[in-house]
């Protein structure tokens, strides 16, 4: 199995709008130009034309490139983080033969429906879920309706056949995890460091960025901890950084230098309660990369991260 990118991501809000606040004005997204499930052309369809970027049921669509919509964010009373995550093909083949192999290796996938896949404005899915209960979508051919413009003068996020950036989650049990992602879905790991005897953070790949998912083996604890977004150069990064502090968006974690992918960046709450690190000049790898054991994690830079990451992960284990 190939996995081209991780091509979008649904989270769960209690007040979805907030999020439309907090994407578009900090983060520098913009709302969907069409809600997924409209048909575009449709005179019914007045979304289209008012750009709001929410559905009828209050979720919020925002669009960071050509792609319709990348992150979705559905109402939900008594739960946070992550709801889905979709994980792109390259066709209906490729589509087909995924669900071939997870069906002969006895993993429960269901193939959706035509209107399953229009709710996603792709061209059909599959889905499935990870060790960890985390629901996953297989799918190709996402719509693309271009003109992305971001209301934050110009500002560019890296995505495109990378995908939406990458995401850190919380498994309690890492090896069946790191097996499956690696095993079954086909992502390569490309480094790791350990962080005691039971625990590890692995960071794995399905294209070029250096990883678009990383596994932190945590006792006890299951759910989304970081997800990145990276901008083109440092100055997009440093006025995300400048919106968050004008809006009094907490910073927990400061500008810094990850020691393994490059990345230049920081870290700040997000209104679902996991963290949102903003970043550029994440590194590029092939299949020539060796894969690396090491040992600090930051070249310079990230006060606050490890106590971050703690603070995330007592707030999950609690909930």
């Amino acid at each position: 199995m190939k996995i081209k990118s991780v091509g979008y991501i649904g989270i769960a809000a209690v007040e979805p709008k907030s999020w439309l606040r907090y994407g578009v004005d900090v983060v520098g997204m913009m709302p969907s130009r069409a809600i997924p499930g409209e048909g575009w052309g449709e005179p019914q369809s007045n979304h289209i034309d008012n750009r709001s970027g929410i559905a009828p049921d209050g979720s919020v669509f925002l669009k960071m490139d050509d792609w319709q919509w990348r992150v979705a964010v559905h109402p939900a009373d008594d739960k946070r983080g992550l709801l889905y995550l979709g994980l792109e093909l390259e066709d209906k083949l490729a589509l087909e033969g995924a669900v071939a192999e997870l069906d002969a290796q006895g993993i429960n996938v269901r193939i959706g429906s035509d209107q399953e896949a229009r709710s996603r404005a792709v061209s059909a899915i599959a889905y499935l879920q990870d060790p960890a209960g985390n629901s996953l979508e297989l799918f190709y051919g996402p719509t693309k309706d271009y003109n992305f413009t971001s209301p934050c003068h110009g500002q560019q996020f890296v995505a495109g056949h990378l995908g939406i950036g990458h995401l850190n989650l919380f498994v309690d049990d890492l090896e069946s995890n790191f097996d499956f992602y690696t095993r079954v879905l086909g992502f390569k790991l490309s480094d790791y460091i350990r962080m005691g005897p039971e625990s590890a953070l692995k960071f794995l790949r399905c294209n070029e960025r250096h990883h678009s998912l990383a596994l932190i083996g945590m006792k006890n604890v299951s759910g989304l901890q970081h997800l990145m977004f990276e901008m083109r150069d440092i100055d997009d990064v440093g006025k995300a950084l400048d919106r968050a502090m004008q809006q009094e968006v907490k910073v927990s974690s400061s500008l810094g230098r990850h020691r393994n992918d490059g990345m230049l960046s920081f870290y700040m709450n997000s209104p679902s309660g996991f963290d949102v690190e903003i970043g550029c000049g994440c590194l590029l790898i092939d299949d020539s990369w060796t894969v690396n054991e090491f040992c600090e994690g930051d070249v310079w830079g990230h006060h606050g991260l490890v106590e971050a990451v703690m603070a995330s992960s007592d707030s999950l284990r609690n909930e």
